[in-house]
């Protein structure tokens, strides 16, 4: 489905351990998969749970912080670590070995979130002309606008991961009562900078585009700047926290702050 559809790194695997480890949750065990020669997966649950996705990021970082001459790249999704290795240079049963070491160091799925994180406070209108979806999307939560938007502006989120489009983040986790469905059609247009509802999630979109989630908030916030020195602003265990603004003061940011900060404030997080 266009739009946010909630993607998971996929792939077959030509090969497969599974460690008798201390999984994010009491239900799962971590898998080391090949990617084909492309590299090696490392996932920790087979749904999107906040164990799973606080394994993947913080995981992530500490492969990354081991600075293996091996790894070209690295990123992390809802649930897995992925880096990228020539295994057609470099052994799998060796590279898994190697991973398993960590991964046997703690329980991932406690983990600290890596050091430096951000907390980014992002203004935005929801409702009205700008967010037009946000009675719907309180309705199917079973909340009223008023409640719905003290939910969507107090709940402190954070980027389980960026996908779909480049540098755009999926934020997480709203309260059960959020986990409303897709539409069944597609809106055919919401514009860059909207934030969609639906899964428990908000995606902040980095580019106008079709979707089926629920547009319930409009900011000025860009998520890819190509020609800055971070194009990618917001990082997987960043943290978002969005600001309730009118109509005309988001008309103000979007004709006078140029930089694609959005009125945007970032805070680095200890």
């Amino acid at each position: 489905m266009a739009g946010c559809a909630q993607r998971f790194s996929v792939a077959p695997a030509d090969a497969v351990r599974t460690l008798p480890l201390m999984a994010p949750d009491a239900t799962y065990v971590p898998r080391v998969r090949s990617v084909g020669l492309e590299g090696v997966l490392v996932t920790f649950g087979d749904t999107a749970t906040d164990a799973a996705n606080r394994a993947a990021i913080a995981f992530r970082s500490e492969i990354d912080g081991q600075d293996w001459d091996m790894v070209a790249e690295s990123s992390s999704t809802l649930v897995s670590a992925f880096f990228r290795i020539d295994l057609s240079e470099h052994r799998f049963e060796d590279i898994a070995a190697r991973l398993e070491d960590v991964l046997s160091r703690q329980n991932w799925g406690a983990a600290p979130l890596p050091a430096g994180r951000a907390l980014w406070t992002i203004p935005a209108v929801f409702g009205g002309d700008r967010a037009p979806q946000l009675r719907e999307a309180a309705e199917a939560a079973g909340l009223s606008e008023a409640d719905a938007m003290q939910d969507l502006t107090s709940t402190r989120l954070r980027v389980l991961t960026l996908g779909f489009a480049p540098g755009q983040p999926y934020l997480g986790t709203l309260s059960d009562a959020w986990n409303i469905p897709r539409q069944k059609q597609l809106t055919p247009n919401v514009p860059a900078g909207a934030l969609v509802a639906a899964v428990r999630q908000i995606c902040l979109f980095a580019k106008d585009t079709p979707t089926g989630w629920l547009h319930v908030g409009q900011s000025a916030f860009a998520c890819f700047r190509p020609s800055g020195d971070t194009p990618f602003p917001l990082a997987p265990g960043d943290e978002v926290q969005f600001a309730d603004i009118s109509a005309r003061e988001l008309a103000r940011i979007e004709a006078k702050v140029t930089d694609g900060t959005g009125g945007a404030t970032r805070t680095v997080l200890e």
